[in-house]
Formats: C-alpha cells, structure tokens, sequence
C-alpha cells in the first residue's frame, strides 16, 4: 500500500474544499438550517484547536518529552472531524443497514490516515490518538446533533458530483503547506529565529 496516497486522505489540500463543498450542500440537503452552522463550528473548532497546539509547541517550546507529544496530528484531527459527516451526508437516505456501513467507512478512512502518519514517521502515537480522539468527539457531535434531522436523498450522479472535486484533489496530489506557514507565524510570535523541533522537546 502507497502510505503517502493513504495519508492524503487528511491533507488539508483535500479536506478544506471537501469541508466548503459539505456547507454548501448541508442547506440544500438537510431540513434543518442550524445544520451547515453545526457544521461550520466543528470543522473550524478542529482547525482551531489542532492549530492552536502546534502554534504552543512551535513559538514557545510546550510540549511533552515524556509523551512525545508536539501538538494534535492535523491529519488525523481534520479527518476524523469531516469524513464520517461526508458519508453521513451522501447515504441520508439509503437504508439503515447501507447507511451504517457508509458512515462506518467514514470512521475507518480516518483510523487508516492516522496509521500512516505512524507508518510514514510524521507523527507519534501521541500525538495521532489524541488527533483522532478530537476529531472523532468533534464528528460524533455533530452527528448527534442531527440525530432528528432529516436529508433530502442524493441520485448516483450528485453522489459522482460531490465527490468530483475530492477526486480530482486526490488524483492531482498537491499537499497543503499549512505546516510551514504554521513554522513561521509561531516563530515570528514568539521571536524567534526558527521553530522549535522535536529534537528541541528531548533537550528541554
């Protein structure tokens, strides 16, 4: 298996348009107006928090040598936030059994994104549990949330739509570089010549 087609699957290259194409299709789809709000807050309180740990470790050094932890995997984080609410959206009206194994898939993509990053060396064990474990509570939410409302079905041809444009990010491969725009801002906050590394943790 190519770990590094797997990882895309949580690049934000991939996941932000996948992310603006659910807002815009939740206020076509679901019957509840609160719903694309929902889902706005969940998808950004990810980014934010996943973000805001890094930001901690890179500018001032917080962090923990002992857990090996230098902020939530964004990858795991981000996925696990957005694709069990993709599938929840394009099976809303299949039958149950279908519909469980749909979202059960968008549960297990982002299980499988963060064993890559494990595979690939991009992040620790730490790091990628507690990315999921975020993600997932932030998904579950959501899901939760919306237990009573009702989605207007998808043909087979707006199911090929919705997922044309994540496709196509998947086939073209071009990765995010939100980690090297992260690197400077937090080093320019906290003046500093350059970002602290996990190398750094170990010495603390």
């Amino acid at each position: 298996m190519h770990w590094r087609t797997l990882t895309y699957f949580g690049d934000s290259m991939l996941l932000i348009p996948t992310a603006v194409i659910i807002a815009l299709i939740l206020p076509w789809k679901s019957d509840n107006r609160r719903t694309v709000w929902y889902w706005l807050l969940a998808f950004g309180l990810a980014g934010l928090l996943v973000s805001l740990s890094k930001i901690l470790f890179l500018g001032f050094g917080i962090g923990s040598a002992r857990f090996n932890f230098t902020g939530f995997s964004g990858h795991s984080a981000m996925s696990a936030t957005l694709w069990p609410v993709m599938l929840w959206l394009v099976s809303g009206r299949w039958s149950t059994p279908w519909r469980g194994l749909a979202i059960g898939v968008g549960y297990m993509i982002p299980l499988m994104v963060g064993f890559s990053r494990l595979v690939i060396h991009a992040h620790s064990t730490s790091e990628v549990a507690t990315g999921l474990l975020l993600g997932f509570t932030l998904s579950s939410a959501f899901l939760l949330s919306q237990r009573r409302t009702a989605l207007k079905g998808f043909s087979w041809q707006q199911v090929g739509v919705a997922f044309l444009v994540p496709l196509l990010l998947i086939g073209h491969g071009r990765v995010a570089t939100t980690q090297q725009f992260l690197e400077r801002f937090s080093a320019d906050l906290a003046g500093l010549e350059k970002p602290f590394t996990r190398a750094d943790l170990f010495r603390q």
